[in-house]
């Protein structure tokens, strides 16, 4: 396990945070689960993995990215947070969901309530009579003590440990990111 802790770690500045209801709404999530470390505000945007990790001075796989499919089953979003250094491998994602398809922005929007580049694992809110997607916590992320995940908007993260992520999403824990 890698126990690297960012080089930079922005601080919370509630003042300085545009409004943003995603955000708010992930920033909620956290403390109504008791999660300790509230979500950070990035100066700069961070809607790729590496653009996180870059910003946040820590290593690729420390990014717990959101990458959101859809179910050619039911339309429903699968959402699997993933090391950013991986690609999931759909074949093994599949044995698990069934069939596939790509999800586009209106998709990842009305099923989740966040825009891709800002999709949290919590704090969903989709659009009115749709499931929250169903979640999967791929294991590579337990190589690291600390991973950061998205907070609901582009410029939003929040430091999490992998046990406390599955914890707080109560996601299974599958291997689909083969290293």
């Amino acid at each position: 396990m890698n126990d690297a802790s960012p080089n930079v770690v922005p601080k919370p500045v509630p003042d300085a945070v545009p409004s943003s209801e995603g955000f708010a709404r992930v920033t909620a999530a956290l403390q109504a689960l008791a999660h300790s470390e509230p979500p950070r505000w990035l100066t700069a945007s961070a809607r790729t993995a590496q653009e996180a990790a870059d910003a946040l001075g820590v290593e690729l796989g420390q990014i717990a990215k959101s990458v959101v499919f859809r179910s050619k089953a039911d339309d429903s979003a699968i959402l699997v947070i993933a090391p950013g250094d991986r690609r999931i491998h759909e074949p093994s994602l599949k044995q698990l969901t069934g069939p596939l398809a790509r999800a586009d922005a209106d998709f990842v929007k009305a099923r989740t309530g966040f825009s891709i580049g800002g999709v949290s694992p919590l704090g969903f809110a989709p659009a009115a009579g749709l499931p929250e997607p169903r979640l999967y916590l791929d294991r590579g992320l337990f190589r690291f003590a600390l991973v950061w995940a998205a907070a609901g908007h582009p410029n939003g993260v929040f430091p999490v440990r992998p046990d406390d992520l599955a914890r707080l999403t109560q996601a299974p824990i599958v291997e689909v990111c083969p290293p």
